[in-house]
């Protein structure tokens, strides 16, 4: 292990959700990507051995797309440790290296071309409207449970093939998920769970209760096939051999989580950039142009999965430090999206802002880049598009935040409508 005491500490217990009750410790970051080598975060009783944390953009691209030096599937993807036979127990198509990754990325890869996304726009616009509507006839209520967490349920589930009337169970379950990164967990038997909580993903029973839906809408789709990704993952074959259950059952978690959560929060931080940065979105209302560029800057901005972790397989040097086999490292996209030697004035939101180099939100490219960018990008364009078209005046209350060093989420944010 590389010995931390020659390298900076950071300048705040990383390991401690609390740092993230306001959004982004800005400040914070900004001291590490100043830092000479990578910030140090010592071992915890709790969350086992300490990590380097990467803050430039530079250095986090790098570790992106090296899979061979930086390993998802070594080790865990999240700060903390969990034994090695849960590993396996875990693991989806986020937790595993190439080549395997890379053959499971495949079996729902076109469904997320930008080509097969386009004609995911009308759908997506109707339930836009409908939920704007909803919330203008209401005049106002809370814009998460409103907005910002029914459309991107919504836009995944048709996808997948998850009935209507369950949509908001898969709410519950993501949010329960996030709630495994916190300070307050389930009951470890909800949803019926038996199984030991560290092989669950989260440390969460709600992994369970995702898992048993999806063996559940497998069976359905076994018997009667349908076009969505649910009959795709059934009946796909990986060399041969169809997924395993707990192949698809991890397949299925990932999807409805990381097509929800990640875009959800985006468009909950959506309003309160709007209360902050009003001039920049009357800019987008004269110049329909800016729709794409400023939707990109929402994305950049709220940076909604805060990190991601990568294990040392073999030595090498990274920013000024060198790092041994079995390092944590881990890429703080919400520090890297502010680094000041690429983005001008990273604090100022501005909506025409150019994405050369791009922002790391969807992950800082590689083999793991995220599969539904161009989704979210249509998604929260289409949302903008609509709230400017229709002139729609609020009045934005203060956000409480998801208590996660995982998600940089919003659980309720007030709005009325003016």
């Amino acid at each position: 292990m590389t010995a931390s005491a020659t390298r900076a500490a950071a300048p705040i217990d990383l390991h401690d959700v609390t740092v993230f009750d306001a959004g982004i410790p800005h400040d914070a970051f900004a001291e590490m990507r100043a830092a000479d080598g990578l910030t140090w975060t010592p071992d915890s009783d709790e969350h086992g051995q300490g990590f380097w944390s990467v803050t430039r953009h530079r250095e986090l691209v790098d570790v992106s797309r090296n899979t061979d030096v930086f390993s998802s599937e070594v080790g865990h993807i999240q700060i903390y440790d969990i034994d090695p036979d849960a590993l396996p127990a875990r693991a989806s198509m986020i937790d595993l290296d190439p080549p395997v990754h890379t053959r499971l990325r495949r079996l729902v890869s076109s469904a997320f071309t930008p080509r097969h996304v386009q004609s995911y726009e009308a759908a997506i616009r109707t339930r836009v409207i409908d939920c704007l509507d909803r919330l203008v006839a209401d005049g106002g209520g809370d814009w998460v449970s409103t907005v910002a967490a029914p459309i991107p349920i919504g836009v995944i589930c048709d996808l997948m093939g998850v009935p209507e009337a369950d949509h908001d169970f898969m709410i519950e379950l993501s949010d329960y998920l996030v709630a495994g990164t916190s300070n307050d967990p389930l009951e470890p038997t909800a949803y019926g769970n038996t199984t030991d909580l560290r092989l669950l993903p989260f440390n969460s029973p709600a992994a369970h209760g995702m898992s048993e839906y999806a063996r559940k809408l497998g069976d359905e789709r076994r018997r009667q096939p349908a076009d969505d990704l649910i009959t795709r993952l059934i009946e796909a074959e990986v060399e041969g051999e169809r997924l395993t259950d707990d192949e698809f059952t991890n397949f299925f978690r990932l999807m409805i989580f990381a097509g929800n959560e990640t875009t959800r929060s985006s468009m909950a931080h959506l309003a309160l950039h709007m209360r902050q940065f009003g001039a920049e979105f009357e800019r987008a209302r004269a110049n329909p142009d800016l729709l794409g560029p400023i939707a990109d800057e929402i994305i950049r901005y709220s940076s909604a999965i805060l990190y991601f972790r990568r294990t040392v397989t073999q030595r090498v040097h990274l920013g000024g430090t060198d790092l041994a086999p079995g390092d944590k490292v881990v890429m703080w996209y919400a520090g890297a999206n502010f680094d000041e030697t690429v983005f001008d004035d990273p604090l100022a939101f501005r909506a025409d802002r150019e994405q050369v180099p791009a922002h790391v939100a969807f992950g800082g490219g590689g083999a793991h880049f995220c599969l539904g960018a161009s989704l979210a990008r249509l998604e929260i364009s289409i949302l903008v598009e609509e709230i400017l078209e229709r002139d729609l005046r609020l009045d934005i209350g203060e956000p409480t935040f998801v208590p996660s060093n995982f998600v940089n989420g919003i659980e309720h944010l007030p709005v009325t409508v003016l």
